[in-house]
């Protein structure tokens, strides 16, 4: 009988050394801060990401006239050789075709090309931005004294989501 009470009091005084533990360990975990950050949001809302889309439509807008050019002669020549083809010599047709072709193949060259050179700049203009996104980060943690920054979250509450500043810290600069 002593020894069942000795053994229910050790319970109770483990069961509140645990309780006692667990409250020092949730006081630490509330203390943590937490940012987030919408680099989506920042990709289109920032200045610096505007500039740069502006200076790529500036470098490849004479490039995709071109190959939207191009793809319209090529229609319009190819639609004009159906209409024209009952009616012209065979040697003339078939000379015609290659010629249509030829050119189709040198439109599809630029489009791929063209694409192939946004591609590369976009993930360059991309990094540029994110350097400079990630810097302007790292001075917020330190000013706010943050633990820890997301990128990606399923839910972020306005109270956490430091997107705004980030945004004007990077139009600021």
């Amino acid at each position: 009988m002593k020894l069942l009470k000795m053994i229910q009091q050790f319970t109770l005084c483990i069961a509140m050394m645990l309780l006692s533990y667990s409250n020092v360990a949730f006081a630490q975990e509330s203390s943590i801060k937490i940012g987030f950050v919408n680099l989506e949001r920042i990709l289109i809302e920032s200045k610096m990401a505007k500039e740069a889309q502006a200076k790529m439509q500036n470098d490849f807008g004479a490039r995709e006239k071109d190959v939207r050019d191009g793809v319209a002669k090529i229609k319009a020549e190819a639609a004009q050789l159906d209409k024209d083809a009952a009616v012209i010599p065979e040697a003339d047709r078939i000379r015609r075709q290659r010629e249509l072709a030829e050119h189709d193949r040198e439109i599809q060259r630029k489009q791929r090309e063209l694409i192939e050179d946004t591609q590369r700049r976009g993930a360059e203009e991309k990094s540029k931005i994110f350097e400079k996104t990630n810097q302007v980060i790292k001075s917020i943690v330190e000013q706010k004294k943050l633990d820890i920054v997301v990128q990606e979250a399923v839910f972020a509450g306005p109270r956490v989501d430091i997107t705004n500043e980030v945004i004007a810290a990077l139009n600021s600069k």
